[in-house]
């Protein structure tokens, strides 16, 4: 029995990680895993039952969740005790609290455990901030996707528009400013390139060069 692929791929906020990743998966048949989502509906739930400030209550609250990903037609379902919370998630008040409850050490460790847990269903495509670092340091294939900040910046404000939602480029550009300053400098996980993962900088790149490139890199991990 052959052993199943781990395609990690990681890298700062809307650096085109998410879209990558869906596109792979969907391309190879593999399952895929959206961390990023995972902790998003973490940081939703904390601020719905309004315990931000309290550690005690929200390590409680991550042993206990019962938090389930689909992935159907391109798109990451996300359930929280048995409730779609898909659309509440991706708020730029979620997108702004997001890091500050990522990086809390016991948050990151139940996280970790589910994301391997995962990885035993299948062939695997798994994306967020540190997945080829601490998640899947042993990944068939590693990237480490990049972006310019403008162009990150522009990115994720398209996203807002497109969702109906009240935020100017500057607040998402000051926004993406603040989580690279906390994601990579976290005592716990924080993000950096691993040693062995392929820099894939997407600024001036098509999502069909960057799935092709991806592809590549699957194609020789497999020989």
């Amino acid at each position: 029995m052959s052993k199943n692929i781990i395609v990690a791929i990681d890298g700062p906020a809307a650096s085109g990680k998410s879209t990558a990743a869906k596109r792979l998966a969907k391309a190879l048949g593999f399952l895929y895993l959206d961390t990023g989502a995972m902790y998003r509906a973490i940081t939703y739930t904390v601020l719905k039952k309004n315990i931000f400030d309290n550690l005690e209550k929200i390590f409680e609250l991550v042993k206990n969740l019962e938090l389930k990903l689909k992935f159907e037609d391109g798109v990451t379902r996300v359930f929280v005790d048995g409730e779609e919370v898909t659309n509440q998630i991706r708020t730029p008040e979620v997108s702004g609290k997001v890091s500050e409850i990522s990086r809390i050490p016991e948050v990151r460790a139940e996280m970790v455990k589910l994301q391997r847990k995962l990885a035993e269903q299948g062939d695997l495509v798994a994306e967020g901030r540190d997945i080829t670092t601490v998640v899947f340091p042993e990944a068939d294939v590693k990237i480490f996707m990049t972006a310019s900040l403008d162009e990150r910046a522009r990115r994720r404000f398209k996203e807002h528009q497109e969702r109906g939602e009240q935020v100017t480029y500057e607040e998402v550009k000051e926004n993406l400013v603040k989580r690279d300053k906390i994601d990579s400098s976290r005592e716990v996980s924080p993000l950096r390139k691993a040693e062995d993962a392929v820099e894939l900088d997407t600024t001036n790149l098509s999502v069909d060069e960057e799935l092709q490139r991806m592809i590549e890199l699957v194609n020789k991990a497999r020989k």
